[in-house]
């Protein structure tokens, strides 16, 4: 199970729209179940419940996690894809431009607290940059798939765990550089800052 997924298909916010379909789920970021104790636990026929989690299988936010034979027949346990789903719909919440408009958000939400900041697009598109450039210099992607798989961790001592590992995987230089593009963010950052 993945600490976080995003999922971009428009198909996935239909499946969701069915209340049931969203209590299975949120049962399932718990703990793995079969059919019979999702339909008991939720006061559902068994044949309801595979019908609404075949939807969410198709639409990746469920799946099986293991079989087990019971006399005759195999039994399926499910569990969702991920402990927390960010659905985005339009650009990739990769690209760029959402990565502005989550800034520009951010700066906006200060001003709602007491922060008087000036700010435009060049200064949001720099702060991107900023921020996509420590990403790729200082980030420990490549430990993303073996920490998401820990099963006995939750999602923040996930982001722990990752943000622990960026910092043993990285090199003298790429802290230097880390530190340099921090001090550069933040030197930005605050002067926006009109008080």
């Amino acid at each position: 199970m993945k600490a976080v997924k995003t999922i971009v298909d428009p198909e996935a916010f239909k499946i969701l729209a069915d209340e049931s379909r969203r209590k299975i789920l949120f049962l399932l970021r718990a703990k793995e179940m079969t059919v019979s104790q999702i339909a008991h636990e939720l006061n559902l026929t068994p044949q309801t419940v595979y019908h609404h989690i075949k939807k969410l299988v198709e639409g990746n936010m469920v799946e099986v996690s293991r079989e087990v034979r019971v006399d005759h027949l195999i039994e399926s346990y499910y569990q969702a894809t991920a402990e927390v789903f960010h659905f985005a719909l339009g650009k990739t919440t990769n690209s760029k431009e959402a990565l502005e408009e989550t800034i520009e958000t951010a700066l906006k939400a200060l001003g709602q607290i007491g922060f008087k900041l000036k700010f435009d697009k060049k200064v949001i598109s720099e702060l991107a940059d900023l921020k996509m450039e420590l990403e790729e210099c200082c980030g420990a992607k490549e430990y993303e798939d073996a920490i998401s798989k820990l099963d006995d961790v939750d999602f923040f001592t996930k982001q722990e765990i990752l943000e622990f590992a960026g910092i043993l995987s990285m090199s003298t230089e790429k802290t230097a550089t880390q530190d340099k593009l921090q001090k550069k963010f933040s030197n930005l950052i605050r002067s926006l800052n009109e008080q």
